[in-house]
């Protein structure tokens, strides 16, 4: 698998995105060709290798040179819908402003469709989104995995006025994402640096194995003294033990709260919802509560990015006045599903991939199927299927 390693050691914008994959070989030639469907004003792209504390980094520009107009979400997914990207960067790029906009009307209130970014939907913005995703796809990146995320720390200056640091917007992006500031009076991740690595980062943590094969370093706008104000990225393959071979190592949030009032129907409908939007799992524990209650614990597990939305549907509908939440890793066995012909037709199997594990089983909703139309009992045909994929 080819890696992208995203070391946010001094945060993380738009720009210094494009400088580290242009700097690991991502091709300015064909990065232009790429843009050049995109219905935006008049701009010129440049890149220049500068020093930032003592390290040699490209610096990526965009210079505009037409009239910006205002935007709104629509505007945006216009200009990115009607273009000719691969459609897989068009994908990625609207989800990539959905969010900017979603924290934005969570910042200053409003409908979504209503809200105009001022510095975010400037054409600079536009062309370090789906710029950066052009690169990830003229680099064959298959996976992306980041550090954790340096903010800076003071304040910042915006179309709102002065802003602490993080700004509001970026906070919003950043949630359920590992960060830390070390206190250097600075931006250091902007709200398109944030979108960006919230919306393609598989997982963050330590670089993984991996053999390196291309190390960029993207510049940022200010020279920093205390350290390289430089995004790195280290592209290779990822290396696997034995052990390893077969897993997968996840990072996910696990959400809880305990509740002790709700009609028992309801638990139903909110699992559907949740698993519907993104829940991994779903499960609820008996518990003994406060003044000898019995209760339910609900647990949910999901991928971080999806924490704020499955909070907000256990909000709307439970009621539980506050939740409780934490992230953790888990290891997956990797798996497939693998159509098989049984004396009962075709069913599906659920196949752990790794030779010398040999486990399999049969889809639940397959053998319900097959019970319903043939009269057995639901327990017979689990045990049938269960013996026919080894047969």
């Amino acid at each position: 698998m080819r890696t992208a390693y995203f070391d946010c050691f001094s945060g993380i914008s738009g720009d210094m995105c494009l400088g580290a994959l242009v700097d690991a070989g991502a091709s300015m030639d064909e990065l232009r060709d790429g843009l050049s469907s995109l219905e935006l004003a008049s701009y010129r792209l440049s890149s220049s290798r500068v020093k930032r504390g003592g390290v040699s980094a490209t610096k990526v520009d965009v210079v505009v040179t037409g009239d910006e107009p205002e935007r709104r979400l629509a505007d945006v997914s216009g200009i990115i819908e009607n273009s000719a990207l691969p459609e897989d960067v068009k994908e990625q790029s609207l989800r990539i402003f959905r969010r900017l906009f979603e924290a934005e009307s969570k910042v200053h209130g409003g409908r979504i469709e209503e809200i105009h970014l001022h510095e975010l939907s400037a054409t600079d913005c536009i062309v370090d989104i789906v710029g950066t995703l052009l690169c990830l796809d003229l680099l064959g990146i298959e996976e992306v995995i980041s550090s954790p995320l340096n903010l800076g720390a003071g304040t910042v200056q915006t179309a709102h006025g002065l802003m602490p640091v993080p700004a509001p917007a970026t906070a919003h992006l950043l949630m359920g994402i590992p960060v830390f500031s070390s206190g250097i009076k600075l931006e250091l991740t902007t709200p398109t640096g944030a979108a960006i690595i919230a919306e393609t980062a598989d997982s963050f943590g330590h670089c993984p194995g991996m053999t390196i094969e291309e190390i960029g370093a993207g510049a940022g706008s200010h020279d920093l003294t205390v350290q390289p104000n430089v995004l790195r990225v280290f592209i290779g393959k990822r290396t696997e033990s034995a052990r390893d071979v077969g897993r997968t190592v996840e990072r996910i949030a696990v959400i809880e709260t305990n509740i002790d009032d709700l009609n028992p129907q309801v638990y139903e409908y909110l699992m559907e919802r949740l698993f519907k939007e993104g829940a991994l799992d779903v499960f609820l524990s008996t518990v003994m509560m406060k003044k000898s209650r019995p209760g339910v614990l609900l647990h949910v597990l999901a991928h971080p990015a999806s924490r704020e939305r499955l909070m907000d549907i256990i909000f709307e509908e439970t009621t539980t006045l506050g939740i409780r939440f934490h992230e953790t890793e888990r290891v997956c066995l990797d798996r497939e599903l693998k159509e098989v012909d049984t004396e009962f037709g075709p069913v599906r199997y659920k196949v752990v991939t790794a030779e010398e594990c040999g486990k399999a089983a049969p889809e639940y909703e397959d053998c319900r199927r097959i019970a319903e139309k043939t009269g057995l009992p639901l327990i017979e045909v689990l045990k049938k299927l269960g013996r026919g994929l080894q047969g």
